[in-house]
């Protein structure tokens, strides 16, 4: 690692900043008379860079090797693999989660619920406590709707996902649930962040709306490092200056991530587009960049729906995106959970202990619903 510092250091600014590179377990060195960049060799630790940062003297921190910190690919490169239920996500699988942005009635979401899965959903979403731009907007029913969504589990078998906004609220919705969403208004909620990290159940991170690559990694280790590590990424696009599509989809940083990080990615269209015609194309461009998996606003009536109508598919819509999804995943030599014929060669496969040739070996973090 190198480090970049500040120009004319005194000399207790340049005794502060080699005490703290020695007390992290790093052998320091100067390069060059200037003594302007700083090499440090030694196995450093997951929190290291950040104290580094939080440092006067450094201007700039520069990776010179594999980062320490919880969200990095290991060297190995393995993938993370998060399953929920029947869904499986990473490690050459993709998975779709489905459903209304906010439960309304529990007839309208066993509708809904029923259908998704039938398209080849693994996973329902569905709002209970909305967060919205408008405090008059409709919020959610709250407890009613967790209890909507656990009935809807019952009658489908699909595991939900609901947002979870307040941390006096995980145990509560925990209980519910099988699978948290943080959403993008509280990705920085480190109070939120670290509840959640202290359960074990999974967490789909959304990217916040003006949040950089580094700054949604760095709110993931937040829940690494409490001892969840079930987490999901989710890119649902950042706000841009136009005004043609919600907002801007960042493909780039769906192929990033998978690079960068051993942690599932998913793409979530829906926000992304704040229209319904543009989400399959967009869903498309999230899946080829090497999304793990999709998240969709569904609705059997988008034209009645009390959150989100404008973005929602149609049941016919999300079929046709479902089919698409795995057209496009079998190009890429990847599976779709939830197909009969993918699930059988994943327990084949299993049963021989032999992985995936074209695929790196992967980490399987498995949650039962």
């Amino acid at each position: 690692m190198l480090l970049r510092l500040r120009a004319s250091l005194s000399d207790s600014e340049r005794h502060s900043i080699l005490k703290l590179c020695k007390d992290l377990g790093y052998s320091p060195k100067f390069l060059g008379r200037a003594e302007s960049l700083l090499e440090l060799e030694g196995p450093g630790g997951p929190g290291d860079r950040s104290q580094f940062e939080d440092h006067t003297c450094v201007v700039q921190v520069i990776e010179m090797s594999e980062s320490c910190e919880l969200t990095a690919r290991p060297s190995q490169g393995e993938d993370t693999v998060v399953t929920v239920g029947q869904a499986r996500f990473g490690g050459g699988w993709a998975s779709l989660i489905a459903g209304p942005c906010a439960v309304e009635n529990i007839d309208r979401l066993l509708t809904i619920a029923g259908s998704v899965r039938d398209a080849g959903a693994t996973i329902l979403r569905g709002g209970a406590y909305k967060p919205r731009t408008s405090p008059y907007s409709f919020r959610g029913l709250g407890v009613d709707a967790l209890d909507y969504l656990a009935t809807a589990r019952e009658k489908t078998g699909l595991p939900i996902v609901s947002e979870v906004l307040d941390p006096r609220d995980v145990e509560a919705v925990g209980e519910r649930v099988d699978m948290f969403q943080i959403g993008s208004r509280n990705m920085s909620n480190a109070s939120l962040l670290d509840e959640v990290g202290r359960t074990t159940t999974p967490v789909l991170l959304k990217r916040g709306m003006a949040s950089t690559v580094r700054e949604f990694l760095l709110a993931a280790e937040y829940v690494l490092a409490a001892g969840n590590p079930n987490v999901i990424l989710c890119e649902r696009g950042v706000r841009g200056f136009d005004n043609v599509t919600r907002n801007l989809l960042d493909v780039g940083a769906i192929a990033f991530l998978k690079e960068r990080t051993h942690l599932p990615v998913i793409a979530d269209p829906s926000h992304a587009a704040g229209r319904a015609d543009l989400v399959a194309p967009i869903a498309r461009a999230g899946i080829a960049a090497g999304a793990d998996g999709l998240i969709i606003e569904v609705h059997n009536a988008p034209e009645e729906a009390r959150s989100d109508g404008p973005q929602a598919l149609s049941i016919d819509e999300f079929k046709r995106l479902a089919a698409d999804v795995r057209t496009l995943l079998a190009m890429d030599g990847r599976r779709l959970s939830g197909d009969a014929s993918a699930d059988s060669k994943h327990s084949s496969d299993s049963d021989s202990n032999r992985g995936d040739s074209t695929r790196p070996e992967s980490l399987e973090v498995k949650h039962h619903a």
